[in-house]
């Protein structure tokens, strides 16, 4: 592939004859497929909107390497981005593996001239987006991300570290600031003017993208959610959290698939347990609010069900279907809530036996445990807890509503609908969706709780 975009010496983006000589060259890498590297089964199976990915496969074992090319692949070289984004995507799984063991892939190396990062390879899974469009059930999946999302943002917050400590990562990752550019500009500005990278249904939408671009109220709540986004360094977040950047265990127990759906193809090897699933692709890594990454999960969640009539076959035949999805709705926001709960409960009595004379010096700064000894004490902590998760919740409503915008009407859209092949249909689905979103900025203290949310998903399908 020639380029004629500048890029660092020794660089060059890997094709299947150059990836197999460079994993043949690193002994532990080649250790891990075994065998003969001529005998490697060696496939390029990316088609996300920006990197090079590829599945290496051996008679020991296979390798996922992913690998950053110097441009946004799906736009192509007028679209310049760094190759650093490789550098992010592996310090997060870093970062966050002690944490997270099991519901990420382990990371195992990464060339740092080459900008390509080596991960476990996952050969029973599928993207769950995917599967929800194939009219499969993953009953554990939401919890999965749940648990991922509640462990990795609350470890890396000051509700569980000194502030030293997490203003070290957060310096790190406030240099990720070519993707934090992509979704400052993707997600809180250009969908709500006109830009040439904006797309929708047209012409079955143009009415509403024209009232959403007039639409004052909404223009200030999408400014307010950029505005917190970019300020309110919580923790540590995935950045780009959604239904594609989720793997679950195939239900045939084997074969490889791309995100569209094509490539499928058995493979040797034990199948993965029923109920796994793992949090993939952290390269949109950054310090900011934790509903953000809550609220990117549930607009997807939120997507999946409106599109569901567009993939009837016949009247009403994906309806069970599409009430299980939104169902999951609530079984995310409950287990991250309860869970990110737990974990605070646990850290502050252990910062209290610290504070009585343990030592540690790891103790957390924000909540301290001086503050609130005793029976009272314990009892006012746990008010403050639920406070700070109704305010988490109040960033989830308004962040879903902002993602399901600007996967409708902005540059990135989902599978979700865009497999609907009849435009009317397609577009009948998006509407429904839009309205709520619409609902979600505008007007979050409109939904009390999770369920509120569920019900008007409802309302709007009906």
């Amino acid at each position: 592939m020639s380029s004629t975009l500048s890029t660092p010496p020794g660089y060059a983006p890997f094709d299947l004859d150059s990836l197999r000589r460079w994993l043949a060259g690193k002994p532990e890498l080649a250790a891990r497929l075994g065998g003969d590297p001529e005998g490697w089964r060696v496939d390029e199976v990316g088609d996300g909107n920006l990197n090079l990915v590829f599945l290496a496969r051996g008679p020991a074992g296979g390798l996922c390497i992913k690998q950053s090319l110097p441009y946004v692949r799906v736009a192509g070289e007028s679209w310049p981005l760094p190759l650093e984004r490789a550098w992010f995507e592996q310090r997060h799984l870093a970062d966050t593996g002690p944490v997270v063991a099991g519901l990420a892939p382990r990371l195992i190396a990464y060339d740092p001239v080459l900008y390509a990062v080596v991960m476990e390879l996952l050969p029973h899974h599928k993207i769950m987006r995917l599967a929800l469009a194939d009219g499969e059930r993953h009953d554990h999946a939401s919890i999965k991300v749940a648990e991922y999302a509640a462990r990795a943002t609350f470890a890396t917050s000051v509700l569980a570290r000194p502030f030293e400590a997490v203003a070290d990562l957060q310096a790190v990752y406030a240099r990720n600031q070519a993707l934090t550019r992509i979704s400052v500009d993707l997600i809180f500005t250009h969908p709500y003017i006109e830009h040439e990278r904006n797309r929708w249904t047209s012409p079955q939408l143009d009415d509403l993208v024209a009232d959403l671009r007039g639409d004052i109220p909404l223009k200030r709540a999408a400014a307010r959610l950029g505005h917190a986004f970019l300020t309110r360094h919580e923790a540590l977040l995935h950045g780009d959290l959604h239904s594609g950047s989720v793997m679950v265990a195939r239900r045939d127990g084997s074969g490889v698939a791309r995100r569209d759906g094509s490539g499928a193809a058995p493979l040797d090897g034990p199948g993965a347990t029923p109920d796994d699933a793992r949090v993939i692709d952290p390269e949109f890594a950054l310090y900011g609010p934790i509903g953000f990454d809550l609220g990117a999960y549930v607009a997807n969640l939120l997507m999946a069900y409106f599109s569901q009539p567009g993939h009837e076959q016949r009247l009403g035949d994906r309806a069970d279907h599409a009430e299980w999805i939104l169902s999951q709705v609530g079984v995310f926001w409950r287990h991250f809530a309860a869970r990110f709960d737990a974990l605070w409960s646990e850290r502050s009595a252990t910062a209290t036996g610290q504070a009585a004379g343990q030592a540690s010096g790891q103790a957390p700064d924000a909540y301290p445990a001086a503050l609130f000894a005793g029976a009272a004490g314990r009892a006012a902590l746990a008010d403050e807890r639920r406070v700070f998760l109704d305010g988490v919740y109040t960033d989830l409503v308004g962040y879903a509503g902002i993602e399901i915008i600007r996967r409708t009407i902005g540059f990135a859209h989902n599978l979700d609908f865009e497999r609907i092949a009849d435009p009317e249909r397609r577009a009948a689905c998006e509407r429904r969706t839009l309205r709520l979103a619409r609902r979600l900025m505008v007007d979050p203290q409109a939904f009390a709780d999770i369920t509120s949310i569920e019900q008007a998903a409802r309302e709007l399908a009906s």
